[in-house]
Parts: structure tokens; C-alpha cells; sequence
């Protein structure tokens, strides 16, 4: 029986309250509307198959249907929404590498590098504000920010929409979809829909909280205790099915460099938001390195050594950060837990949706990575 969205908020509000109460008990941190009932923990498929797309959370005005995830499957490796008809989005959100790019930036058709890390898209369906300092209130509102951001794509939303109005897949498209020729606001809304339909198989630790002892090792169960106890505190900030309090947080990271970026300040000008940016999703964390809001950290190890040092201090720094001083061997417990948050995707799956209608060579070729 497929449970409301109702429901579901309130079972997850409720999974968070028993989170706090019970640290070394972490909660089973998605429910079955996100999980299809022929996905189990003894035949995990290599490819995450495809949930009932009405069930995946989305605003009233925008609902996730499989024609809008058809589109957006398409917009997301189209050329045509860049200046040198050679950019997509998938250029620096690359599915073979977590959806970010291994890459401290990114650089745009120009070849101008941005100054922050690609984020993941993993998650995306549970966030609130978009981008690492929160100025997009929401998916549909970031969509289209990197396709005229001069840094990045670099193109004009009425030179997109020609373009897209003269391909007869795009007409027939969004005329299917919306009722209209290419829009933009049709391009975010697909757009979106993609993202938020992007889910994962159930990984190692939600296995174990699903009841497969085995699905953790020794060293992952230490440190997922780890992970939710008052000693180490991740889990006061990387909560919630994402494992993000989609909040902001000033770490310290970079505020001793030249100009720093001073993150959610420069959206709200409110001098607590000084170096403050938003806590990134775990989901995959292990695939998307390097890491923190500007890519200085190489590797997780690097960032569990960075929190046990207690970050770096400054006026405005978050004050939960200081030093954890935990031992080398509960630092190699937290990596090996960290590690028990990744899974296939389900993105191979989607790619077999009738309605995108691509080859099935140029298909493979873009799944491929190529």
C-alpha cells in the first residue's frame, strides 16, 4: 500500500525526533515510496530500478510524471544549452564521477573556472535552497542558472529556446508535456523532475537498518555508533534522508585566503552568514571527491582529520566545531561508515523510458561517459 506524502512527512519527522533521542540507534532513513518492493537487501541490482514517479516529493506546482523526466533525461545532455553547442550539464555533473566532476571547480565553455565545487546531485528531491550559498529557493529555480551564467554555459534563454523549437523531438515534447512550445519555465520544471526521480538502490547502511546485519562490517557499524554519538556530533549537521540539515555553516574553509568567498553573506548580507555554506549530502560522498564548498580537501580522510582538528576558527564560526581528538582508529571507522553510503543509481533505468527516444548507440554512448 503506497503511503501519502503526508505520511511520509510525518514518519520522517518522526525518524528525526528518534535520532536525537537514540544516537547509537540511527534511523531507517527512507521510506517505502522511495524504494520499489522488488528491490531487496539479498538481490541488490547493479542498475536501481525506477520508483512510482508520483510518490517522489515535488511543490504542488511541479509533480514529477514520467514525460517531464523523459524531457528533463534530455535536457541534461543537451549541447544546445551552451554558447559552443558542446557544454551540458552532465560536462560538469558527470554521472561517472558522483555527478560532480573530480575537480576542485569547474571550468565553462570560455574555460574560465568557477571558484566552488560541483555539488552532487544525489539527494536532490529532499533540498531546499540550490547552489552552495542557497540564492536559488529551489530546484526549479537553479535549473537554468548555469545555462546563462557567464562562467558556465553561457547562453541566452531566448537563444535555447530557438534552438530547442526547431528540433521535432522538443516540439512534440514539451508540447506532450506542457501544452506549449520550449519554455523556460518548462525547461526548469523538466529539469528538475530529472534530478528529483535521480534515487538510489538502497545502500550498505540502510540495508543494515533495514535488518541485514552483514550489510556492515565491524569497522562500519564502530563507525556509524561513531557517526550518530555525541563524541564525533556529524549527525547534528548531516541529518535527514540526505544526510544534509540543508543549513548553512561556517566552517573556516578558506576565510584565511586573499578575498575569501564569504558564501551565504553575499545572498543575505547578514554578518552571521559570513563564510557560511550549505551542508552537502553524504549520498555517494565516497564517488565525488575532492571535497568542502571550494574542492581544497582531496579526500575524505582529509575532512575527518580537518573536523577532528575543530576546522579553523573565526569570528564566525559554527559552535558545534571544535576539536573531536578521536583516535586514528575511530578516524578509519568513520571513513569505512562514510563509504557504507554509496549505491547504484538509477539513471541507466531512466535512460530506457520510452518517451526520451534516443538511439540506443547514442544512449549507450552517453551513459558510457564519452
Amino acid at each position: 500500500m503506497p503511503i501519502s506524502k503526508p505520511v511520509f512527512s510525518a514518519f520522517f519527522s518522526a525518524l528525526l525526533l528518534s535520532a536525537c533521542a537514540r544516537p547509537q540507534q540511527p534511523p531507517l532513513l527512507f521510506g517505502p515510496p522511495l524504494r520499489p518492493a522488488d528491490v531487496v537487501a539479498q538481490n541488490i541490482p547493479s542498475v536501481a530500478p525506477l520508483p512510482d514517479f508520483s510518490e517522489i516529493p515535488a511543490p504542488p506546482d511541479n509533480p514529477v510524471t514520467q514525460g517531464k523526466v523523459e524531457l528533463g533525461f534530455r535536457l541534461w545532455f543537451e549541447p544546445r544549452l551552451s554558447a559552443n553547442n558542446r557544454m551540458t550539464c552532465a560536462t560538469c555533473h558527470h554521472h561517472m564521477r558522483g555527478f560532480s566532476n573530480a575537480e576542485p571547480n569547474a571550468a565553462g565553455v570560455s574555460g574560465q573556472r568557477g571558484r566552488r565545487n560541483v555539488p552532487t546531485i544525489y539527494g536532490a528531491l529532499f533540498q531546499k535552497e540550490s547552489f552552495w550559498d542557497g540564492r536559488a529557493k529551489n530546484l526549479e529555480a537553479q535549473a537554468l542558472g548555469p545555462v546563462t551564467d557567464p562562467v558556465e554555459m553561457n547562453e541566452s534563454l531566448p537563444n535555447v529556446l530557438r534552438q530547442l523549437s526547431e528540433v521535432p523531438y522538443y516540439q512534440h515534447k514539451f508540447q506532450e508535456v506542457f501544452g506549449t512550445p520550449p519554455t523556460a519555465d518548462g525547461m526548469a520544471k523538466a529539469l528538475a523532475s530529472f534530478e528529483r526521480a535521480l534515487l538510489m538502490a538502497p545502500t550498505p547502511f540502510e540495508r543494515y537498518q533495514q535488518g541485514e546485519p552483514q550489510a556492515l562490517s565491524p569497522e562500519q557499524v564502530r563507525g556509524m555508533n561513531l557517526f550518530f554519538s555525541p563524541r564525533a556530533r556529524c549527525s547534528e549537521c548531516h541529518q535527514g534522508p540526505a544526510f544534509s540539515d540543508q543549513l548553512f555553516h561556517n566552517l573556516g574553509v578558506g576565510l584565511d585566503q586573499p578575498n575569501p568567498d564569504l558564501g551565504r553573506f553575499e545572498v543575505t548580507r547578514m554578518p552571521w552568514d559570513r563564510g557560511a555554506f550549505k551542508t552537502p549530502t553524504l549520498l555517494n560522498i565516497a564517488k565525488t571527491a575532492p571535497y568542502m564548498h571550494d574542492g581544497s580537501l582531496a579526500s575524505l580522510q582529509e575532512v575527518i582529520a580537518f573536523y577532528n582538528r575543530g576546522g579553523e576558527p573565526n569570528p564566525q564560526q559554527d559552535p558545534r566545531l571544535r576539536p573531536l581528538n578521536l583516535t586514528a582508529q575511530e578516524q578509519t571507522d568513520l571513513l569505512a561508515f562514510l563509504q557504507s553510503l554509496s549505491a547504484p543509481d538509477n539513471l541507466r533505468a531512466m535512460g530506457r523510458l520510452p518517451g526520451i527516444r534516443l538511439p540506443q548507440a547514442e544512449l549507450e554512448q552517453l551513459l558510457a561517459g564519452r
